[in-house]
């Protein structure tokens, strides 16, 4: 593995979206992701948090070297619209987990995400020199699901009832790819 690209972070390009380090710069366009009583359920990755936490969390952002954080900006209009993250690096496995979210039902639907998480796991498995990439999902999360499955992930395992939103108990997949596995 290169770990020297979490340092040194690269900005990664698609059509309709770049990846690019995440930053203080970027807080006004992600506060809906920590704001919105919505990105707090069991489909979005993201706890409560107050304006000045979310902005020391972007400022520190550049500094990890066990991690990449990405803002999600659309092309079009250099709006970011969401985030993309590697995380929990494993050196010893040559793993990481990966997130997403994006800012709402706005931005929903368009390929974003998909183009995204295709970025982030050609880096992963490119330039990164990974050998697994893992996620967890909540298992109501079609949408999501649908976009991991499309790039190549696969179903490794449900955790039964792990979380419980609104009343109801959800269960978490866990999916995962293997550098040697096709990237659709």
């Amino acid at each position: 593995m290169d770990l020297s690209l979490l340092e040194r972070q690269p900005t990664l390009v698609g059509a309709t979206v770049r990846l690019e380090p995440i930053g203080v710069e970027h807080l006004d366009a992600l506060w809906p992701l920590f704001a919105d009583p919505e990105s707090r359920t069991a489909t979005g990755p993201l706890a409560e948090f107050t304006r000045e936490q979310v902005r020391a969390g972007l400022r520190r952002a550049g500094e990890r070297l066990d991690r990449a954080d990405w803002a999600i900006v659309r092309v079009a209009d250099g709006r970011a619209i969401g985030e993309a993250v590697l995380f929990e690096l494993d050196e010893d496995h040559d793993a990481m987990t990966f997130r997403i979210a994006l800012v709402g039902p706005e931005v929903f639907d368009q390929g974003y995400g998909t183009e995204a998480t295709r970025l982030v796991r050609d880096f992963g498995f490119g330039p990164l020199g990974l050998h697994r990439l893992g996620l967890e999902v909540v298992d109501d999360n079609r949408r999501a699901i649908r976009v991991y499955e499309k790039v190549g992930f696969v179903l490794e395992g449900r955790r039964r009832e792990v979380q419980r939103v609104a009343g109801r108990w959800l269960d978490t997949l866990d999916m995962g790819m293997l550098a040697s596995d096709p990237r659709p």
